[in-house]
Parts: structure tokens; sequence; C-alpha cells
């Protein structure tokens, strides 16, 4: 059985480690050191009783599970906001998309197994495209279209002014368009 210091000093001497590498899979700091914090909480929470020479090991997948699952809330994430951003017209943008939805009385209410294929492979490229912006513009796009926040929300987050989160963003939109529209993606 580990003692509490014997755990506070197991943490204390892994943060950094462990920061990088959250760091390195993440490629957002706030998310890895949301990551790091979680992970080290549920070792403490769960296993902090367990001999010290066992939290090495226990921690190290408890921070790829955390890792993973950000992933996988992500691609969700993703795939919601892509989907509902589309229903929306381009002239209002304080708009309901599921007040837009029309559901045909014949057709059914679920993608063909095709068609979600063909989904799964645009959203997998798309993330592709979104890792490869350059940060600032990664930044000010998934603040803007992916956490829903307006411009001066996301000038004061960023730390630059209105104009700048503007030219990031259309940028970003238009190295986005350009990149899906060589491999013949068109939305």
């Amino acid at each position: 059985m580990a003692t509490r210091s014997e755990l506070s000093d197991f943490l204390a001497g892994i943060e950094r480690r462990a920061f990088k590498q959250a760091m390195y899979a993440l490629r957002e700091e706030e998310a890895a050191l949301d990551a790091v914090q979680d992970a080290m909480m549920k070792l403490a929470e769960k296993y902090g009783e367990r001999p010290a020479a066992e939290f090495p090991m226990l921690f190290q997948r408890i921070l790829q599970n955390v890792i993973r699952d950000w992933f996988r809330r992500s691609k969700v994430r993703s795939i919601w906001t892509t989907l509902l951003s589309n229903l929306s017209p381009d002239d209002e943008d304080d708009h309901d998309p599921l007040e837009s939805i029309e559901v045909a009385q014949d057709s059914p209410s679920w993608l063909s197994p095709e068609q979600s294929l063909s989904q799964t492979q645009v959203m997998e490229v798309l993330e592709r495209e979104i890792s490869r912006l350059p940060p600032r513009q990664r930044e000010a796009f998934l603040m803007r279209y992916w956490e829903d926040m307006d411009i001066a929300e996301t000038a004061a987050a960023m730390g630059c002014s209105e104009g700048s989160v503007k030219t990031h963003c259309s940028r970003a939109v238009h190295t986005l368009a350009a990149a899906l529209k060589a491999r013949g993606i068109g939305l």
C-alpha cells in the first residue's frame, strides 16, 4: 500500500512528462492540461491505495484512455457540428438548425450504408486538414465554428483583434475548401 506522500511524489515527478505526452497527442495546451489533471485525479481516486510500484503502468493506461476519450468526444462533436452547420442559411447567424429540418413522409430518417461510409470518409479528411492548418487559424476556426463563440469572444480568448479573428477564420475556411476540392469533395 502506497502512502499519500508516495502518491504525491509520483504525481509531482510524472506531471511534466505526462503533459508533454498529452500535448503531443492532443495539440491543444488546455486539452492536454485537462487530460493530465483527469488522469491524475483518476489515479488518486481509484488506485491511490495500490503499491507505489504499480503507479507508472496504471497512470500511463489511464492517461491513454483519457486521450482516447477526448478524441472520441471531439469526433462526435465534430460530426454534429458539421451536420448542423450545413442546415443554417448563409444570411442568418442566430438560426436554429432544428427549425429548418424537413422530413419527407416517405423518406427514411437514417443514412444508407454508402452514405454513412462516405460521410465518415469526408469527416476523416476534414479532420486531417484541420490538423494541418497553422495553429492560429486552427484555433480561430475551432473557436468560431466548433465552440460557437462569437467574434468578440474569440478575439478575447486568442488575445488579438476581431479583425485578426476574421482573417484567420477566412484563411482557414479557404484553405479547407481548397484542400477538399483538390480531393474531389464538394460540400
